[in-house]
């Protein structure tokens, strides 16, 4: 059974940064595809940010020129790095991954607020 372990989030001031980690179970070569999902509350989960196999990236446009995802395969871990925070980001953030079928972290909060 596969398991996501995130962490990283968080309460941190307008303008702040924080980096998520999601550290997959087993090698993180072994999925297709790599996501962040983000879910406030009374919304729906939104796609943040992905990165393919083959390292492709694409953002959400709300994250764009913000947000980073990447991975570090020494550590076996993806990335999100989070710049210039806004309030509408406060929510919790999601791992996904997918290779035949799709796994979910836990989730952690991440809350902007002054």
């Amino acid at each position: 059974q596969v398991q996501l372990v995130e962490s990283g989030g968080g309460l941190v001031q307008p303008g702040g940064s924080l980096r998520l980690s999601c550290a997959p179970s087993g090698s993180i070569f072994r999925f297709n595809v790599m996501r962040w999902y983000r879910q406030a509350p009374g919304k729906e989960r939104e796609p943040v940010a992905m990165i393919s196999s083959n390292g492709d990236t694409n953002y959400a446009d709300s994250v764009k020129g913000r947000f980073t995802i990447y991975r570090d395969i020494a550590k076996n871990t993806m990335y999100l790095q989070m710049n210039n925070l806004k309030p509408e980001d406060t929510a919790v953030y999601y791992c996904y991954a997918y290779n035949s079928r799709a796994y979910w972290g836990q989730g952690t909060q991440v809350t902007v607020s002054s």
